[in-house]
């Protein structure tokens, strides 16, 4: 990619990862552009999510992961010596393919983070929920129930409720693991909707299996298979005139 050093927001170099003897991931050396969103694709098991997590530093919570290489975040190894991981995961919001409120409030659901980070004063927290939601086009829905619980909402406000309480801890990058995959076409389109809004602030890499999504949402694709990145291009070029056969056959559907 011929863009300047400065514009990368998270640059890998031969990142590597092992789940004890198996090789998870291979030498993946890839840059991914500030305030753009980038999605990552291949068949199941190709190393994707295994790659998101290493991010931010999530695979550390699994027993005998090792990882070799580097990924630098403006300017800094997130794995060399003396960093702070959790403020690293501050910085790196990550949505899960499901969501998963905590069973409060949703106001409580989203001030959860900044209480955990010191913050105490209610109006402060109020500014925080409101501005969090309505940066996850949620607020319209939410603002006159916001006592109610987090788990009696739909699942796409579920999911936005997610989302708004990342939002809340005020990170740089958004890591999203098939954000839509659980969710009706209507609120599949308002998460898309959002990721293209979010961007503007955040930098966003998200893993998808659905093509269509892919080609919707994303400025960048990164093709994975068997733990390595076979293409990393615009998504225009990935989807109409990939540069690799393997490419070619998994966006046509002739495997994966």
């Amino acid at each position: 990619m011929d863009k300047p050093a400065e514009n990368y927001k998270i640059s890998t170099r031969k990142l590597s990862l092992f789940y004890g003897e198996k090789q998870a991931l291979r030498d993946v050396t890839i840059d991914i552009l500030r305030n753009q969103v980038t999605a990552l694709i291949g068949p199941s098991g190709c190393g994707k999510s295994t790659f998101l997590r290493s991010l931010n530093r999530m695979n550390d919570l699994i027993d005998n992961v090792h990882t070799q290489g580097e990924v630098i975040m403006d300017g800094l190894n997130i794995y060399g010596d003396g960093i702070d991981v959790v403020e690293l995961r501050k910085k790196v919001g990550m949505i899960f393919q499901k969501s998963n409120p905590f069973p409060k409030s949703i106001f409580d659901n989203v001030a959860y983070g900044p209480r955990v980070n010191g913050v105490r004063d209610k109006k402060i927290l109020t500014e925080i929920v409101e501005n969090s939601l309505r940066n996850a086009a949620l607020w319209d829905e939410v603002k006159d129930d916001l006592q109610n619980s987090g788990l009696a909402l739909s699942g796409g406000q579920q999911q936005r409720l997610c989302i708004a309480r990342a939002l809340a801890v005020d990170p740089d990058i958004l890591l999203m693991d098939e954000p839509a995959s659980a969710l009706d076409p209507i609120a599949t389109a308002k998460i898309e909707e959002l990721i293209f809004q979010l961007k503007e602030t955040y930098t966003i890499v998200i893993v998808t299996h659905n093509m269509q999504q892919a080609a919707r949402v994303s400025d960048w694709t990164a093709f994975f298979y068997l733990g390595e990145v076979i293409e990393f291009d615009e998504t225009n070029v990935i989807f109409t005139t990939p540069g690799k056969k393997q490419t070619e056959e998994y966006i046509t559907g002739r495997f994966g």
